[in-house]
């Protein structure tokens, strides 16, 4: 297949991730790739904040998002926080999540974070062994808020 390379991404990356993250979220409406490009330049004006890419030869088949958020706590040290962490159906139970994970917070280290954070919908057993083989704890508990749809009822 080829030399496995874990890299940041580029905008010209952009339709082949699109497409990673069908794997990630099945049938997930994407952006269309002008709406993508506007959203990828945005996310970068985020000092230290990166998409990470695995590739094996010219196929994309991982990738996680590296945030990293300014604290007024820690001593003023940033955190980290990773989301969208995806490996392609074909090739999962190869190691790559795990590159791209330890590429991740690789990163956060030298941007001076004090932790790495990510949380996880799954609750299968395989998911969250993974994640702890990575090195991550499960050590707090992760709440969250969604909006609603946005639909509008009409009455009469």
């Amino acid at each position: 297949m080829g030399e496995t390379l874990v890299r940041a991404a580029q905008k010209s990356d952009l339709p082949a991730l699109l497409d990673l993250y069908q794997h990630l979220s099945p049938g997930d409406q994407s952006p269309d790739l002008p709406d993508a490009e506007a959203i990828f330049d945005q996310f970068l004006a985020y000092p230290g904040s990166v998409i990470v890419l695995c590739e094996m030869g010219s196929v994309l088949v991982g990738s996680c998002v590296l945030v990293v958020i300014p604290n007024l706590t820690r001593g003023g040290r940033p955190y980290a926080l990773i989301e969208n962490v995806v490996t392609h159906g074909d090739f999962r139970r190869q190691g790559i999540g795990k590159r791209v994970l330890d590429f991740a917070t690789a990163l956060a280290w030298q941007a001076g974070c004090y932790k790495a954070m990510l949380m996880t919908g799954s609750t299968r057993p395989e998911t969250h062994a993974f994640y702890r083989s990575a090195g991550f704890e499960p050590s707090k508990t992760g709440f969250q808020k969604r909006q609603l749809s946005a639909r509008v009822e009409r009455t009469e």
